[in-house]
């Protein structure tokens, strides 16, 4: 079976499922599991081993495995004694299972999972050849690896886990600002308590911004979470698993005449949620860019990639959006956010044609209408005995 490409956009899944068919992407040992194919996007399986690093590093004019010689510090079995453990603040490289041999017209792009961004794994792809992380060039043939740095918690992986995720893409993706703005008229886009913002509540500026929801002006409100240091192990394999109270605690507001805020300590993470909802059209994709302040103090963004129908509920328009997660750590000093304050912003990608699945309830997404910013893996308000604070209206 042969792919044909004639419009420019992001692949939608069912054109992923027939990149596997016609041995675009293949794999090493198993067959791709049609699960792993998301609306515009292929999650990607690590292997069955690891390499612990001296650093980090990028091939640029060799292949990785030659670079790798040079600074690698050991070996990982992630198939022994139930996975292997991934220490805090050391870089892991993982050759993924899938590989590519891509056709001369069609790149790809890689980013962390959603739940990877919200643990503090430091992810990224790196391929043959390459300077660049994360950018897969058009043509390219070969295996993928990713590199791997927890930042906050130990943890634990295993062959067949999914940490990153890769779109396909072909020709001019991008949406302009002003097409940016059209779409929101057109959509609309972001939603603040239940209604559509109107064009001059939007903000857009080599992407469209979000800002921060950190409760009324009053303050004393639970409006995120910060990590512990030093906690136990995290098990990726588990979901629904650890108690809340074990691994974070409760970031409150304060209150102010110029309305809520919270200050963020140094290298801190930080887990909050957006002021507004935002509705991703089937015929888009979109991407949580970088966004550092000039003044360079704060880091917001990790996991990037937001799927056609994110905001949407079964195929049908909500009336809100869903909120986005903003992992977010400050730098050097002490640094005041306030609410409402835009700290991120999401780039748009035209599709070559809407997924035949949108993200939503029919393909079990962990994080449609989410009202909190925890990851997949921590017990929910039911599990945890007495219910947690709402956050947000």
């Amino acid at each position: 079976m042969s792919l044909r490409l004639t419009k420019d956009g992001v692949l939608p899944s069912q054109m992923i499922a027939d990149a596997i068919k016609s041995g675009w992407i293949a794999s090493c040992e198993t067959d791709i599991p049609d699960e792993n194919i998301q609306p515009a996007s292929l999650d990607l399986r690590l292997g069955p081993v690891a390499y612990r690093l001296r650093c980090s590093f990028l091939p640029d004019n060799e292949r990785v495995e030659e670079a790798l010689r040079r600074y690698q510090m050991g070996r990982l079995d992630l198939q022994a004694n139930g996975g292997a453990i991934l220490e805090q603040n050391r870089p892991y490289l993982i050759p993924l299972v899938e590989r590519l041999d891509l056709p001369a017209m069609v790149r790809a792009k890689a980013n962390p999972k959603s739940s990877t961004g919200r643990l503090d794994i430091f992810t990224r792809v790196i391929t043959d050849n390459n300077f660049m992380f994360d950018e897969v060039p058009a043509g390219y043939r070969g295996r993928l690896y990713i590199e791997v740095v927890p930042r906050t918690f130990t943890i634990r992986v295993k062959p067949g886990l999914t940490l990153n995720q890769l779109r396909l893409m072909t020709g001019h993706t991008g949406l302009s600002d002003d097409e940016i703005r059209k779409l929101h008229v057109a959509g609309p886009l972001l939603f603040r308590q239940a209604r559509a913002l109107r064009s001059d509540q939007v903000a857009v500026s080599n992407g469209l911004f979000m800002g921060l929801d950190l409760g009324r002006s009053a303050g004393q409100e639970l409006v995120g979470y910060s990590a512990k240091e030093n906690s136990n192990l995290i098990d990726l394999s588990k979901v629904g698993y650890y108690p809340v109270h074990s691994f974070w605690e409760e970031v409150i507001s304060e209150g102010s005449k110029h309305g809520a805020r919270i200050v963020l300590q140094p290298e801190r993470f930080y887990l909050l949620l957006s002021r507004d909802g935002v509705r991703i059209p089937p015929g888009y994709a979109a991407e949580m860019t970088a966004y550092d302040p000039t003044s360079g103090e704060l880091r917001t963004h990790y996991a990037g990639f937001f799927d056609p129908g994110f905001g949407y509920d079964s195929g049908s328009v909500t009336t809100s959006g869903s909120r986005a997660a903003l992992e977010v750590r400050a730098h050097d000093v002490p640094f005041a956010v306030e609410h409402g304050q835009n700290i991120c912003r999401l780039s748009f990608d035209r599709m070559i044609e809407p997924p035949d699945r949108l993200y939503g309830h029919a393909l079990d997404s962990n994080y449609q209408g989410q009202m909190m910013a925890l990851g997949k893996h921590f017990k929910r308000e039911h599990d945890t005995g007495p219910p947690q604070p709402r956050l947000f209206n």
